[in-house]
């Protein structure tokens, strides 16, 4: 059997179109996104293949220059900016196979309906998404192989939205994350509402007793090292915010001790937008 490899492209955070900024900042961006290619001697598997027209043309130019015939493109959650990109990379290699952990490609088509894509993606991406609206197939049995070796769907419930899941390569001890993990990046804890996060932890907890060597993080400051420490940084994040979220009186509140706790993480408008779904 091939002995795997590894390799990380990180699209750079971009502007979205957003009347609804923070304090203090000027404008809002989304964040950072990764997309990852576990690869053999020949072939490939692309995992998570973006959201834009043009990060996901960069990001099938990038693919195509590892000189590797990519098969499968896998999904690891229903939100847009990880699959709306994929006709870019079908079009690159068209016998791929785009798929997804049963539960995503049960939640995948949601984004493309009212209110998600009409409400939320099109008014920040306007003229920058696909008007190929492809979703992703399930994976009956969860698993992919790759020149002989086994890649593994693992599903976690709730993360940062429901029905998500990380791609689990034993052979490397790898963990493509998804948004169950996050790196140097505010979280979007705007769907954590109820037991959400108590889910998500739950999640973690199942990540780490895989005993990962690598962990790829769905949003990442590209150069940072994919270590499985990113697990616990998650972790403490979400207790920080509930633990600031019981405190604060008001979701400015929130924002801003969360901004005196996490000083430097990349994307204080996602963080926004999480305490002002937490508080009123």
């Amino acid at each position: 059997m091939t002995t795997l490899a590894y390799s990380v492209y990180v699209a750079p955070s971009k502007p979205a179109v957003s009347d609804d900024l923070p304090p203090g900042e000027g404008r809002r961006m989304w964040s950072p996104t990764a997309s990852t290619l576990i690869h053999g001697e020949r072939d490939a598997v692309l995992v998570d293949p973006l959201m834009t027209l043009d990060e996901s043309r960069r990001l099938a130019d990038w693919t195509t220059a590892q000189g590797k015939n990519v098969t499968t493109v896998f999904v690891t959650h229903a939100h847009g900016d990880h699959f709306f990109g994929a006709p870019a990379l079908l079009d690159r290699f068209p016998q791929a196979r785009l798929v997804a952990a049963a539960d995503v490609a049960a939640h995948a088509g949601a984004q493309w309906d009212s209110p998600w894509f009409d409400g939320f993606w099109q008014p920040r991406f306007p003229d920058q998404i696909s008007d190929r609206h492809l979703v992703p197939e399930p994976l009956p049995d969860g698993r992919i192989e790759l020149e002989g070796e086994e890649l593994r769907a693992i599903e976690l419930g709730h993360t940062d939205t429901d029905g998500t899941s990380a791609l689990y390569v034993p052979s490397m001890g790898l963990v493509v994350a998804g948004d169950a993990v996050y790196g140097d990046v505010h979280l979007y804890l705007g769907e954590a509402k109820g037991h959400g996060a108590q889910d998500w932890l739950h999640a973690l907890d199942v990540l780490a007793g895989l005993r990962p060597a690598a962990v790829v993080s769905g949003h990442k400051r590209d150069g940072d090292p994919d270590s499985p420490d990113d697990i616990g940084r998650t972790r403490r994040y979400i207790e920080d915010f509930a633990t600031a979220a019981e405190k604060a009186h008001h979701h400015v509140d929130l924002y801003e001790t969360m901004v005196r706790m996490y000083p430097d993480r990349v994307n204080r408008g996602v963080l926004w937008n999480s305490a002002k779904t937490a508080l009123p």
